[in-house]
């Protein structure tokens, strides 16, 4: 099992409060999940991109016909890429 943390999170105005309880029992949630929900949707992005989805997605928009980008994504598929090492 992983470590949690424990956070304190201290003057939150009273309308503030006020909304986290009515926004919480509108999703069914106690405040506190509500606010861990919240802090999770904030800071961890819904869809990871991959870099090569990325890339690809770039060499369209400059013009990259989607001949060219399959034709790259399948040599991406391809090519074993071994991990950089710091020896």
């Amino acid at each position: 099992m992983s470590a949690v943390a424990v956070m304190t999170v201290r003057n939150i105005p009273d309308e503030v409060h006020r909304a986290l309880k009515v926004r919480a029992a509108e999703n069914g949630r106690s405040t506190e999940a509500e606010v861990r929900a919240i802090l999770a949707d904030a800071v961890q992005p819904a869809v990871q991109v991959k870099m090569g989805d990325a890339l690809a997605a770039i060499g369209r928009r400059i013009g990259l016909t989607d001949e060219e980008a399959d034709h790259i994504a399948a040599v991406r598929q391809r090519v074993e890429v071994e991990p950089v090492t710091f020896e």
